[in-house]
């Protein structure tokens, strides 16, 4: 939804914003159903299904992947689709088969492994990413940075849902209190947190 439409959005009923949402998940679907492949992402990766005629051979395609750039077709002929990526891929990492001579299996792997794509493609229809739910995963699946970037944001949530200071605001508590231990003649009663 557009951000004009945010204080609309706001102003309707329960009931209201039901109905919206259902339409647009309904829209979504029907664009992402027109396209020429079906895809899906985790934060770290896209995969992309294409169908294509029984009897392909892989010899008979022409995949291209940039950084920035996808190109799918067969030899000769116009492409399946192609335009500039959502967002940049690795393309040492990024990968392509095909199975049973009518599945062409595509893996994208993302530079940034902590956003959603909106589309794969920036000329097709876009989803709302905010509607994403991922699949469950371990935190014990994660590398080490991102696992103890992961583990801060839940902490900060709970503290957040409970009402009680984030990490960032905790750590900016302690400092002071720190500073207040070392200069007890300074007077801090009307000292606010930023």
């Amino acid at each position: 939804m557009l951000k004009e439409d945010t204080s609309a959005y706001d102003q309707m009923s329960d009931e209201e914003k039901a109905a919206h949402d259902a339409a647009a998940r309904l829209k979504e679907q029907e664009e992402q159903d027109a396209l020429p492949y079906k895809w899906r992402q985790t934060l770290q990766d896209v995969d992309i299904s294409v169908t294509l005629p029984k009897g392909t051979k892989s010899r008979d395609l022409s995949i291209v992947i940039k950084p920035k750039h996808i190109s799918v077709g067969f030899k000769g002929k116009e492409p399946i689709f192609v335009g500039d990526l959502c967002a940049s891929v690795k393309v040492d990492d990024s990968t392509w088969t095909l199975d049973n001579s009518t599945d062409l299996g595509i893996h994208l792997e993302k530079v940034n492994a902590m956003e959603w794509w909106k589309n794969v493609v920036t000329h097709h229809p876009a989803i709302d990413t905010t509607k994403i739910q991922p699949e469950n995963s371990k935190l014990s699946d994660l590398d080490g940075e991102t696992r103890s970037m992961v583990e801060k944001m839940m902490f900060d949530q709970r503290q957040k849902s409970m009402g009680l200071p984030t990490s960032e605001e905790q750590r900016k508590q302690d400092m002071l209190k720190k500073f207040q231990a070392q200069h007890p003649e300074m007077d801090f009663s009307n000292a606010k947190m930023t």
